[in-house]
């Protein structure tokens, strides 16, 4: 294949997903009842670009750092002396070497190539005086002056770690003009408190396009059909699936898809709510009366590499001791781990058939159910044009992959985690097994 059609074919993306956002109106214009219309102004303020839950708060651990990268930026998350989270560019300013297998110590980053130390000094938000303070030079006092490490605005909040996103770190954070408020990306805002709750979560990585996975998660329906063997409930599965009645409620902060039974009987299925730019919350019920609530946090990590945070919040089974020795936390991790799994190929083949132009009006029909789907790339389609955050940071077909390929370690695309965490289940479970076997033969 010659180099003009790679190249073609990389540039695809933005461009393409809004021939689908096109595709999506164009097949639903009749398909859509009065009762799901969508006011014109109803229009979500938030854009791609802004706050995104990167990890959870106890996977920042002290005196480690955590890599990853937005939008193909690569990016390091650590804890300072203040045991405050930073986020940096995972670029040196003194040679442009990386900070992986850097040191950090008492919340002092050191490059690993030269020794290049960086601390922060000043107030706890403000690191505009963070400089290198290890180089060996004449003028070593002029030099710290003119040599500053790149960051994001970075909080912790609810265990989460966030960062705001824009595509443009700067050496002082008050320079950032944060126009979106954290608070319409949290749970708790609208209604659930998470501090009541016990949780489970999961990472899961994903080597295709992050728009299809936040796709795929806002369909409820392909649930019967690709997990219904795997999701321990007894009503969803292929010969249970049925209709629903489906309303959509829209406004500045998020979409929100309540699905009913035809069954009165049966009341709501379930209720998907997609918060920008990146969040996806489902539970049943009202927020405050919900049992349990599902957070997934999307990541677009790099062109055709995502990851996402799979959180269970849950009201029942809070007792640590109980939970532990049913070997619950293993248990769920091993039906996460299996659902997205079984998503994996769809996923994969999407992306492929999405780039090489094949998803188009003419080859693919909509349903009326697909109207959540349909919103969605609408937003998707505006903010990609108002904010094309594929073209800050673009990538060739001769630019070097190690930061797209290195963060990818955890299930669906690098199975070590599933398998460890299957392997712990069955030595706990064996070991359960034996322990009253053993107390018998003792008496004996």
């Amino acid at each position: 294949m010659s180099e003009a059609a790679l190249n073609q074919i990389n540039s695809l993306d933005v461009a393409d997903q809004n021939s689908v956002a096109d595709r999506f109106n164009e097949n639903t214009t009749n398909k859509l009842g009065t009762e799901n219309h969508i006011s014109p102004n109803d229009h979500l303020s938030k854009n791609i670009l802004g706050w995104y839950a990167i990890c959870s708060a106890q996977t920042l651990k002290p005196g480690e750092l955590y890599h990853f990268s937005m939008f193909n930026e690569p990016l390091v998350l650590y804890k300072d002396k203040n045991s405050t989270a930073r986020c940096i560019k995972d670029l040196c300013p003194h040679r442009g070497a990386s900070f992986i297998n850097g040191v950090l110590r008492n919340g002092e980053l050191t490059c690993p190539y030269h020794g290049g130390r960086f601390s922060s000094e000043g107030e706890c938000l403000n690191l505009d005086r963070i400089t290198c303070q290890h180089i060996v030079d004449s003028k070593y006092n002029n030099y710290a002056k003119k040599i500053h490490l790149f960051q994001y605005p970075c909080i912790e909040k609810d265990d989460y770690i966030f960062i705001y996103y824009t595509g443009n770190a700067k050496t002082n954070l008050n320079d950032f003009e944060i126009n979106d408020s954290l608070e319409d990306s949290r749970t708790d805002s609208y209604g659930f408190n998470s501090k009541s709750c016990a949780y489970e979560e999961v990472y899961v990585d994903f080597k295709c396009d992050w728009t299809r996975i936040i796709e795929n998660h806002l369909d409820i329906l392909h649930i019967f059909w690709i997990h219904g063997d795997t999701i321990p409930d007894k009503d969803v599965n292929k010969s249970a699936i049925t209709s629903f009645n489906q309303k959509i409620t829209k406004d500045h902060r998020h979409i929100v898809s309540k699905y009913h039974h035809k069954s009165k009987e049966k009341g709501e299925f379930i209720t998907i709510s997609f918060i920008p730019p990146g969040r996806i919350v489902i539970y049943k019920g009202t927020p405050e009366e919900a049992r349990y609530l599902q957070v997934l946090d999307h990541i677009p990590l790099a062109k055709n590499r995502a990851r996402v945070i799979v959180r269970h919040y849950r009201k029942f089974l809070k007792n640590k001791l109980f939970t532990k020795l049913v070997l619950f936390k293993q248990l769920q991790h091993r039906i996460f781990y299996r659902i997205f799994s079984e998503d994996y190929m769809v996923l994969k083949t999407q992306t492929f058939n999405q780039q090489m132009g094949y998803i188009k009006k003419d080859n693919v029909k909509l349903l009326g159910e697909d109207k959540m789907i349909q919103y969605y790339w609408d937003w998707l389609k505006d903010s990609l044009k108002n904010e094309k955050p594929w073209e800050i940071h673009q990538t060739g077909l001769h630019t070097n992959t190690v930061h797209q390929d290195m963060p990818m370690k955890y299930p669906p695309e690098n199975l070590d985690l599933a398998n460890k965490n299957n392997l712990n289940l069955l030595t706990n479970l064996i070991i359960r097994a034996l322990i009253p076997i053993g107390i018998i033969i003792i008496l004996i």
